[in-house]
C-alpha cells in the first residue's frame, strides 16, 4: 500500500508543477487547398517555457 501512496503523491506534485513548471499541452489543425488538391496536417506537443516536445503527423 505505502509504495502506491507513494506513486500517487509524486504522481499529484508533477502534475500541479510543484516540482517546476507544469507542462502546457498544444494542438493544431490545420486544411490547405491548393493545385494538388487537399492537404492537412495536425500537431500535438507540451511545453513548459524550457522544454517543449511535439509530434507533427
Amino acid at each position: 500500500m505505502k509504495p502506491i501512496a507513494l506513486f500517487l503523491i509524486l504522481v499529484s506534485l508533477a502534475a500541479c508543477g510543484a516540482d517546476g513548471a507544469p507542462m502546457r499541452p498544444s494542438a493544431n489543425l490545420g486544411l490547405s487547398l491548393g493545385s494538388g488538391g487537399v492537404s492537412t496536417n495536425a500537431s500535438v506537443g507540451a511545453s513548459n517555457g524550457t522544454v517543449s516536445v511535439g509530434v507533427g503527423l
